[in-house]
């Protein structure tokens, strides 16, 4: 006999996702509540093209891709190209309705005038940057204590679904029923399943012999490691265990693997950036020894794709926040940082002198960087020696 499901009070839901990878990757939790609060409503997803990738099908059924905005020159688009572009997405998220809900995740004020032209009826979101009188249901924000950009999207969800434990507490060994209480370690689920997320993502098959991945980089400067001292970590991990690194990213990060490759030669570095989307990489994660990457979405990719007792993901941190946008995931992440006295500024360029610009990042060595990982890789043996 199937126990009763009272019906959903939304039979249609869309959703403004965030504008970045790592952003988006820190939502995989507010969907995964979503879909299972609301098991049989139609949901949709708008996106602008960059993530379109990273959605997760499987917790979806519509994905709308917004247009990008389109300058006259060659100039960055401006305030009515961008203005122009929400109204033709929103359009387009139109046609797919009607919605009974809309969920704005990003704070702008476009994400909630995009909800607001697509139809939506009710209208959730945080009541910031002026944008309160598009919303129906207006969430209010709260600057302290910090809060994890994860737990702020769950913290958009209808009062019905929303869980009552933290989101750090999302990954681990979910119990058996009527276990609850003798279970050893709390999670809702205890890893994430590409292959129903990403089910179009041929992946990278990764290497034959053992490796480690490095992804060199990162959008604004002060999340990024000088390139030097990651082609003396790969040197130094390949001398101390034969270890071959493998370095992905994306068209840009093309030249940095180059770079390193100069520096530590074909049998120590292998350059597989350019692969496509990000999605394609889970494989490679999952196979390596260890990821080691700056504040980026790629770390996000890696904490995400990662499982219990799986590669741990080593992030070179810098001027930003952990306790707002550290990776997740159902692994080990660890946290590499260099805390200066105008840390963590946020910001995406350090205004400093050049002799003490990005002292956050410059300040962590590679030795010091290869000794956290040593001691990973040395407890991760012992561990499975015990088995």
């Amino acid at each position: 006999m199937k126990a009763y499901a009272p019906p959903s009070p939304f039979e249609s839901i869309l959703v403004r996702a965030p504008n970045w990878i790592g952003d988006h990757i820190l939502s995989y939790p507010f969907f995964h509540f979503l879909r299972r609060g609301y098991p049989r409503a139609r949901i949709a997803v708008a996106c602008v093209p960059w993530v379109e990738a990273v959605q997760f099908r499987n917790l979806v059924d519509d994905v709308v891709v917004l247009p990008r905005p389109v300058a006259r020159d060659e100039s960055k688009p401006g305030a009515w190209a961008r203005f122009q572009s929400v109204e033709e997405g929103s359009r387009l998220a139109k046609a797919k309705g009607p919605f009974d809900l809309g969920i704005a995740l990003p704070s702008s004020f476009s994400a909630a005038w995009f909800l607001c032209r697509a139809g939506a009826r009710s209208r959730r979101g945080y009541s910031v940057d002026a944008r309160g009188w598009l919303l129906t249901e207006r969430v209010a924000w709260r600057e302290a204590p910090v809060v994890h950009r994860a737990e702020a999207y769950v913290g958009l969800l209808p009062d019905s679904v929303r869980p009552k434990a933290e989101v750090k507490e999302f990954w681990g060994i979910p119990p058996k029923p009527g276990d609850e209480f003798d279970s050893g370690a709390p999670g809702v689920i205890s890893s994430f399943d590409p292959e129903k997320a990403w089910p179009d993502a041929e992946p990278v098959e990764p290497p034959e012999a053992p490796y480690w991945v490095l992804a060199p980089g990162a959008v604004a400067e002060s999340r990024r490691w000088p390139i030097e001292r990651f082609a003396e970590l790969a040197r130094r991990v390949f001398t101390e265990t034969g270890w071959r690194c493998v370095v992905v990213g994306g068209v840009a990060e093309a030249r940095l693997a180059d770079k390193i490759i100069a520096e530590v030669g074909t049998k120590a570095a292998q350059d597989l950036t350019a692969q496509g989307s990000v999605t394609r990489l889970w494989k490679l994660l999952r196979g390596s020894r260890f990821s080691v990457t700056n504040d980026s979405g790629l770390a996000h990719v890696a904490a995400l794709c990662s499982f219990p007792g799986g590669p741990p993901v080593y992030v070179v941190w810098g001027a930003g926040d952990p306790k707002r946008t550290e990776p997740l995931g159902p692994s080990q992440v660890r946290i590499l940082l260099n805390p200066v006295d105008c840390w963590p500024c946020e910001r995406n360029s350090c205004s400093l002198p050049s002799a003490q610009k990005v002292e956050c990042l410059r300040g962590i060595s590679p030795d010091a960087v290869w000794e956290e990982i040593r001691v990973g890789v040395e407890h991760r043996k012992r561990r499975e020696q015990a088995r």
